[in-house]
């Protein structure tokens, strides 16, 4: 079809230029057949004016392509395509690059990330390197960007960068072979033990020579220059047109038109009903006392948490083998991917959340264990790991059928949702073994829905810091270091935390909605890989498939099998 290839014509090239532009810091997962770059991306206002540009006119191409021309496949890529395009339009026309930086994501985070990537080949390790002495560059240009954020009051709050600076300085003091740079060096693949020996000591010689000087001009920026110019304000609406900006994000995590009084009415609700699903675990567990007593005697009662980093790291591995167990009950496809535990790194530990479950990798914190209650491990290991993120992720990049635009980026409301789902589904999966653990699963449900409350209370509604920690530490069960860290969170990366608990919901929906329609005929495998199938896409797009495997009356495999008997 004419306007299939029109389609597939346009979205492979910009992804082509996309990729260029943004290099290995821009992809959320890269396949390991793909070499590394050998630069780091610029940022400058010229490279910012170009990606403006080029995605507009992406956009005036997308208008001359009628959907209802298109293939069935097609129209899907059409719809996540242009939802990409216009969320990428839209964070360049509030120049969203003059904040590269906030409580729990920043662009020197990100190349911690690129160096756990697997290393396969030579020209890995020796584009490494090359990206190494790019650092300089990439620094000045994105404290340039700062700069010109603090110009005009788009900044991060102040009060949620505070000790934002450590991991910088971690590495601008370390020994060069004791940096996360020189980590993919310590055991090689694909080199020769020659080869090896050259390029650790260039490896050494760039973090030594290149690498740490600009860490240490950057911890100077940020010490002397930016924080001391972060706004004092805290709420998203404070900040250049705040109303407008905060809609956008909005839409940019949760893919949908939603007004922040709708989703904090929503989290209100949720909270509610949640309370009383927790009031009846804890009579189950045997306690006599009311929800704040049980709470307090969650977060002080030492049999409930590991004594060792090692404990905590050994607990989540065998949850996540014991899934192992019964995943080919839940899923018919399974990735060939797998995944590693890791701590997450002692520099960012301090500041970063429970976990993380990224491309081939879930990472655990062990900082402070009493702020690690084992009785949320299992939820938190089904959401990071599998058959959460490292699982879906997995799949959407072995994805061959889909285009590329869609196996290498991520939409939050359909990840963080799907990871969230897991969580939830864990009590089929029969994950949770006692009441403790399933209070857990409930403790970190309405966790996601309080966000709700309190994101939309703090960047709408005027809330004080103090007011959105208190409103978190009274409805979960989390520990005071979290509840602190996560508001942090929030206050610096407006709506990011609404995209849990609507994605969630989102696919909840969806399967009742197929369950109701197709009755016995409903196949639970079957409806967790079609929604897997879709990789990352809005959830009007979630629906519209759901809707098709309704009308389909998809049975999946078993029941094709019984009628074959």
């Amino acid at each position: 079809m004419e306007s299939d290839s029109l389609l597939r014509k346009l979205y492979t090239q910009e992804w082509r230029w996309r990729d260029e532009q943004f290099g290995d810091v821009g992809s959320v997962q890269k396949d390991a057949s793909v070499p590394f770059m050998d630069h780091l991306p610029k940022v400058d206002g010229e490279a910012q004016d170009t990606r403006l540009r080029r995605w507009q006119a992406v956009l005036v191409e997308l208008a001359h392509i009628e959907p209802h021309r298109l293939s069935a496949s097609e129209q899907v890529n059409y719809q996540v395509y242009r939802h990409q395009i216009e969320g990428l339009i839209a964070n360049q026309v509030v120049r969203d690059y003059e904040m590269p930086a906030n409580a729990d994501s920043a662009f020197w985070f990100s190349l911690e990330h690129v160096a756990g990537r697997p290393f396969c080949r030579a020209e890995d390790y020796r584009n490494w390197i090359a990206q190494m002495r790019d650092i300089p560059r990439y620094f000045r240009e994105q404290m340039d960007q700062m700069r010109a954020g603090m110009r005009r009051g788009f900044t991060p709050p102040q009060i949620t960068m505070r000790g934002r600076d450590r991991a910088i300085s971690a590495v601008a003091k370390a020994m060069p072979e004791r940096t996360f740079f020189y980590g993919p060096f310590k055991q090689m693949s694909g080199v020769s033990a020659e080869a090896q020996g050259t390029l650790r000591e260039q490896a050494v010689r760039a973090i030594r020579e290149v690498v740490q000087p600009a860490y240490e001009e950057l911890l100077e920026f940020l010490r002397a220059e930016y924080f001391p110019g972060l706004r004092t304000t805290i709420a998203a609406r404070d900040l250049p047109d705040g109303e407008a900006y905060y809609r956008a994000k909005v839409r940019e995590f949760t893919t949908l038109d939603l007004e922040p009084a709708e989703i904090h009415e929503l989290g209100l609700e949720a909270v509610t009903e949640l309370q009383a699903e927790m009031n009846a675990v804890k009579k189950e567990a045997g306690f006599s006392g009311d929800l704040p007593a049980f709470l307090t005697y969650l977060r002080n009662d030492p049999r409930f948490y590991a004594k060792t980093p090692e404990e905590l790291l050994m607990r989540a591995a065998w949850i996540a083998k014991t899934f192992d167990g019964k995943a080919s009950q839940f899923f018919e496809r399974l990735p060939r991917g797998r995944f590693a535990i890791r701590a997450v790194p002692e520099e960012l530990a301090p500041f970063y959340t429970a976990g993380r479950g990224l491309a081939g990798l879930y990472l655990l914190n062990t900082y402070q264990l009493e702020s690690r209650p084992l009785y949320n491990l299992v939820a938190l290991t089904l959401h990071e790991s599998a058959p959460g993120h490292a699982f879906q992720l997995a799949l959407a990049m072995e994805h061959t059928a889909h285009p590329e635009f869609r196996r290498s980026t991520y939409l939050s409301a359909y990840g963080e949702g799907w990871a969230l789902y897991c969580e939830k589904l864990g009590v089929e999966m029969g994950m949770y073994e006692t009441p403790y653990d399933r209070f857990g699963m409930l403790g970190y449900q309405i966790w996601r829905a309080a966000r709700l409350v309190v994101d939309t209370g703090l960047h709408a509604y005027g809330w004080s810091r103090q007011e959105a920690l208190d409103y978190l530490r009274a409805h979960t069960a989390l520990a005071d270091h979290e509840v602190q860290t996560e508001i942090d969170r929030y206050i610096s990366w407006p709506a990011q935390a609404l995209s849990y608990y609507i994605g969630e919901r989102s696919i909840l929906r969806a399967r009742a909605r197929a369950e109701h329609a197709l009755g016995a005929r409903f196949n639970l495998r079957s409806f967790h890989d079609t929604v897997l199938d879709l990789g990352s896409v809005p959830l009007s797009t979630l629906d519209a498939r759901i809707d098709s495997f309704i009308t389909d009356g998809d049975m999946g495999t078993d029941s094709a099998m019984e009628r074959a008997q």
